[in-house]
């Protein structure tokens, strides 16, 4: 069997990025699967950046992955912190619960 090619990555991204939108686009009452759709969006951008950056022979693509995922870490735990509090106080995860938060 032959090896992917660059097309294959490619293909595959656009794939998961399209199901993330779906996702998103599908549900919009879930902050859960919200934020899960997110986090494939930039899983998608990440494996297009490493995918260009092995074709090309360059290793800028896999650093700006680094910082990408970093930056992804910390939008999780502020988010799930945020999804937390919004349970405690509101008793759902619903977006449409988030206007009662409103001061």
């Amino acid at each position: 069997m032959a090896a992917p090619t660059l097309a294959h990555y490619l293909i595959l991204a656009a794939m998961l990025f399209a199901i993330s939108v779906v996702g998103i686009f599908l549900n919009r009452k879930n902050v859960l699967i919200l934020l899960m759709a997110i986090e494939l969006m930039l899983l998608a951008v990440n494996l297009n950046f490493v995918a260009f950056s092995h074709h090309l022979g360059d290793m800028t693509g896999q650093v700006f992955v680094f910082f990408i995922l970093t930056v992804a870490a910390a939008e999780s735990a502020i988010g799930l912190a945020i999804l937390v509090l919004l349970f405690r106080n509101v008793g759902s995860i619903d977006v449409e619960d988030l206007g009662q938060l409103k001061g």
